[in-house]
């Protein structure tokens, strides 16, 4: 690891190989951060860590196993870490029933227990200016048939970052879920949606640490149209809300 005389502020950044976490790694080192980035492929990694330039600092690990959630959490322990961006997820899109339960259950891993274990390891030492972001998803108001456990991981992390921001409100640390609707990854491009509703990485990253600085929201939704279209189903009768919801497109 890069030796304790960098004074820069640390951010942690799961998820970080691809996708929103590489834009929020690529982000925080431009803004003065020393980023740590943690991820499964760890060949991504040592190109991004490259890319930032010197300092930054790479962990490879598997979030959906114990075993790399113990050594991220080890991490966190022994660094102090004043931005913790859980971003690291994954999706499955079909069918309940067609989804193999091993596959749920590494959905179930990654996307709810890592973000527990993290977020408490790393709120039990934050001080007053720190934050925590959880990345979740609009699915986790707007659920999705064939993406029926994508959507409930992500209504958990909604939820789990809502009352942490309840509980740390007036401490001075930030809590914060983020959450997008459809954004153009390498695995999801979503090329056949409108282009008002398909953000890039950087535009959600953007997003996100311009809420950090500027609002004292428990959540942030990118992009005034994601804002009203999840505003109007949350308004929706629920019956006709599901409804209108059983037709759409991938994951966030």
């Amino acid at each position: 690891m890069t030796p304790q005389t960098d004074d820069r502020p640390v951010a942690l950044v799961t998820g970080a190989s691809a996708g929103i976490g590489r834009a929020f790694a690529q982000r925080l080192a431009a803004d003065g951060y020393r980023v740590i980035a943690v991820a499964r492929d760890s060949g991504r990694l040592e190109a991004l860590t490259t890319r930032l330039g010197p300092g930054h600092d790479r962990l490879a690990a598997d979030l959906a196993t114990e075993d790399g959630v113990r050594r991220t959490a080890e991490l966190i322990t022994r660094t102090r870490v004043r931005l913790l961006v859980n971003n690291a997820g994954t999706a499955t899109a079909g069918s309940f029933t067609a989804t193999p339960p091993d596959r749920a259950q590494e959905m179930l891993d990654l996307n709810c227990r890592a973000v527990t274990v993290l977020s408490h390891t790393f709120l039990a030492r934050a001080r007053p200016g720190d934050a925590l972001l959880n990345v979740s998803s609009t699915l986790g108001w707007t659920p999705k048939p064939d993406l029926a456990v994508y959507s409930a991981t992500k209504a958990y992390t909604t939820a789990l970052t809502e009352a942490l921001w309840t509980a740390h409100r007036g401490s001075g640390i930030r809590v914060l879920a983020l959450c997008p609707g459809m954004t153009a990854t390498a695995s999801q491009r979503h090329e056949d949606a409108p282009a008002a509703l398909v953000r890039t990485p950087e535009q959600v990253v953007t997003a996100a640490l311009r809420a950090l600085r500027e609002d004292d929201a428990p959540t942030t939704v990118p992009g005034r149209t994601d804002r009203l279209l999840t505003l109007a189903m949350r308004l929706l009768p629920r019956r006709k809300a599901l409804a209108l919801l059983a037709g759409g497109d991938g994951p966030a």
